[in-house]
């Protein structure tokens, strides 16, 4: 049962929108509406702007420890209702519920390390050079904010945004997915109850162009966080241009997974399934492209084929559940499509390749396998269960054809030979490499991605430092 109340979050107040327009929330688990989510209008827009350019007035003269404190209690919040937030994830995201206490965990850390990091906000003292002369280098925060959150991960890409926002003395104004809109209510209200005054974070759902346009436009923030795909980064990245506003934009990628014959086949393996599989593949950093050294092309199609059958689909509130449903209903016509032009180009099936006949929105775990690099699903991130498997014979090709898309956001090596991981290491065009494993992503770590994949960082310190601005005194002596 869905229990989370849909509220817009504006100026400390939760309420309807000012016309009480609504759209359906849907359970990709069998289809059913369970839901409405009530759509701000540009009044409702402007009341959080001027809401959240008051608070910054004071928010942004708090201390350092004073914010550690309420983010602290946040984090605490959203762990004691991790059980709660994290059901209502799954029933509107379609991931195991594993997964998405998973995610709500994260959401405590990340909260926590950002907590710590408000007080390293550091400055300096630069020695000058005249006498009487003392140059100072100030660390404050570059004002109002607006963030804009993808339905993948409904908790941590809200989370990060609202938490390094608020660490850095910034107040914030988030969109999340209305795919997703009952997990970010949860985690704003883990924050208010913490002690976030009033107009400090404001949520708000609805169409996502009209309000992005209507928000970015505005002089009030100064700084936008996207996580989306590569197209909608282009759009928002224009809008801000006319302010200037300062972006972060972690957009789509199409991982790479380069095997080596030297590589341990098992555990290379293990890992690759859970992470092919995770969210039904809908991970940005999922890893889709499989170049497999000739030698052990068949021995790693034989491995993953088996480890593929294994994966239990279904509803992600049944405790044996690994792999849920796509988001929405049209992603399967969108699976059916990159199957069939693979198809049509010489890939042979070796595994489903069709949507399962059930209520839901649910697709197989696929594999392809002899995949062209001309198949479109080679250059468009599929965003579901489709691992593209194909063989490379040497180390020149593969780096040639890893690093032959736009887009640069993850990539994976495997093999045991320390000069071979440290040279792709280096070369692979993407913001974060894993070597031997798939956990690239972190509280404390810099996450983001390089070419058509964006630029700047969610998480780590650079995550922090992008919700602030450097200002530089000189002082002298009279």
């Amino acid at each position: 049962m869905y229990s989370e109340k849909l509220e817009l979050l504006i100026d400390g107040v939760w309420g309807q929108g000012s016309k009480c327009a609504t759209g359906p929330l849907f359970n990709p688990a069998d289809g059913a509406e369970v839901a409405r989510v009530p759509h701000a209008e540009k009044d409702d827009l402007d009341r959080a702007l001027a809401g959240a350019d008051r608070a910054f007035k004071t928010w942004k003269a708090t201390t350092a420890v004073y914010r550690w404190d309420i983010l602290s209690k946040a984090a605490d919040l959203i762990e004691v209702r991790k059980p709660g937030i994290a059901r209502t994830l799954t029933i509107e995201n379609g991931k195991s519920l594993v997964e998405a206490t998973g995610e709500i965990q994260f959401c405590a850390d990340a909260t926590r390390w950002y907590a710590e990091e408000a007080k390293r906000a550091y400055g300096r003292i630069i020695p000058a050079r005249s006498p009487g002369v003392r140059q100072l280098v100030l660390k404050e925060p570059v004002g109002p904010a607006l963030g804009f959150a993808a339905w993948n991960f409904p908790a941590g890409n809200v989370t990060l945004k609202i938490a390094a926002a608020l660490a850095a003395g910034c107040t914030i104004i988030v969109k999340p997915s209305d795919e997703t809109p009952g997990t970010a209510v949860a985690i704003g209200r883990c924050f208010q109850d913490a002690g976030v005054p009033a107009g400090a974070l404001n949520i708000v759902f609805g169409p996502p162009a009209p309000i992005s346009e209507h928000l970015i436009a505005s002089p009030i923030p100064r700084k936008v966080s996207l996580t989306g795909s590569t197209p909608v980064g282009k759009l928002l990245q224009r809008l801000a241009s006319e302010t200037l506003k300062r972006c972060t934009m972690e957009l789509g990628g199409h991982a790479p997974v380069i095997v080596f014959d030297d590589a341990d086949l098992d555990k290379a393996l293990d890992v690759l399934i859970g992470a092919k599989y995770r969210n039904a593949g809908q991970v940005c950093t999922s890893p889709t492209r499989f170049y497999v050294h000739e030698n052990v092309y068949e021995r790693f199609i034989e491995g993953f084929v088996c480890r593929s059958r294994k994966v239990v689909v279904g509803n992600g509130l049944d405790p044996d559940t690994q792999m849920g449903p796509l988001i929405t209903e049209r992603r399967l016509d969108l699976m059916d499509g990159y199957v069939k032009d693979a198809v049509d180009k010489g890939a042979s099936v070796a595994l489903g390749g069709h949507r399962l006949d059930r209520e839901g929105y649910f697709y197989a775990p696929t594999v392809l396998r002899d995949v062209s690099d001309d198949a479109i699903a080679m250059s468009e991130e599929p965003f579901g269960p489709i691992a593209l498997l194909s063989s490379f014979k040497s180390v020149d090709e593969v780096i040639a054809r890893a690093n032959s898309l736009p887009f640069g956001l993850a990539a994976y090596v495997f093999t045991k030979d320390l000069a071979t991981a440290s040279n792709l290491g280096e070369v692979l065009e993407a913001g974060v490499v894993g070597i031997n494993h798939t956990s690239v992503h972190e509280a404390e770590t810099p996450f983001g991605g390089v070419n058509e994949s964006g630029y700047g960082a969610e998480s780590g310190m650079e995550g922090f430092d992008a919700y602030l601005r450097t200002k530089m005194i000189s002082e002298k002596r009279v």
